[in-house]
């Protein structure tokens, strides 16, 4: 999911398929959208536990599909999905090296793990044939603002602070008109770029802690010595509860998108 040159990251591929109902939601919604005929090679990019992929999978049986993803982790709970049509392999997005494969390149809730979307498009214009297209749906300006407002505080108190000196934040987030206009310049014909607001309900404290731990405290605890990942982690949990929680239990998050449509 991230960039290993950046910060080695690894998540829990059983644990994210337990917490990322949203996601699947999502990535649901387009993959209906993407008027597949059945024949068609698309490449996955970010597949997670390959939940999505393997609904893609069963739509093209004619076709192939394959999941990338940098974490082993996601890689191992994808594995068990592989079919006659559909495969997995680990490979961070940023060492894209193919060459007029694929029809289709999707993504769903992956690309904001990767800062250099310049660089993307170009490897994505050139792992495309003549006329193939792509989908993507991630993250926009303002999503998560509880968790990231509760992070920027955790990292900033006197007991977390020495782990953060040369943090990096791993997120990049964009502005809708911001990040169109970086599509605009890259070559691609026929794009469209739009937001959506995505904001989710979480049934309850279970589902939103489920969800803190995998995948979005990740790349925090990495930086966090042994013995205070547990005090890390149990404050920011303590903190997003008393943020979001409802006077009925659920939890409130913030889920902003931007989506790309575009063809080569």
């Amino acid at each position: 999911m991230v960039n290993e040159r950046e910060m080695t990251l690894e998540f829990d591929g059983k644990k994210y398929a337990q917490a990322s109902a949203h996601q699947k939601e999502w990535g649901t919604t387009l993959i209906a959208k993407l008027n597949l005929k059945g024949t068609e090679h698309v490449l996955d990019l970010g597949c997670g536990d390959g939940a999505l992929t393997a609904q893609i999978a069963a739509l093209v049986p004619g076709g192939r599909v394959m999941g990338i993803d940098a974490s082993e982790g996601m890689i191992a709970a994808a594995q068990p999905k592989v079919c006659q049509n559909l495969r997995f392999v680990r490979m961070d997005i940023n060492d894209l090296r193919f060459s007029a494969e694929f029809d289709i390149a999707f993504s769903n809730a992956t690309l904001h793990w990767v800062r250099d979307h310049k660089r993307l498009y170009a490897n994505v214009s050139r792992l495309l044939r003549p006329g193939g297209r792509i989908r993507f749906n991630f993250a926009a300006e303002g999503n998560c603002s509880h968790f990231f407002r509760v992070a920027q505080e955790a990292i900033s108190r006197e007991e977390f602070s020495v782990y953060f000196e040369n943090f990096e934040w791993p997120w990049y987030m964009p502005a809708v008109d911001t990040y169109a206009a970086l599509v605009a310049s890259s070559g691609f014909a026929g794009v469209r770029v739009w937001g959506e607001n995505a904001d989710r309900f979480f049934p309850d404290a279970e589902a939103m802690i489920r969800w803190i731990d995998q995948p979005s405290i990740v790349p925090l605890l990495a930086c966090v010595a042994e013995e205070h990942k547990r005090q890390f982690r149990d404050y920011v949990v303590g903190r997003m509860l008393g943020e979001t929680q409802q006077s009925d239990g659920r939890c409130f998050e913030t889920f902003r998108r931007i989506n790309v449509s575009a063809q080569k």
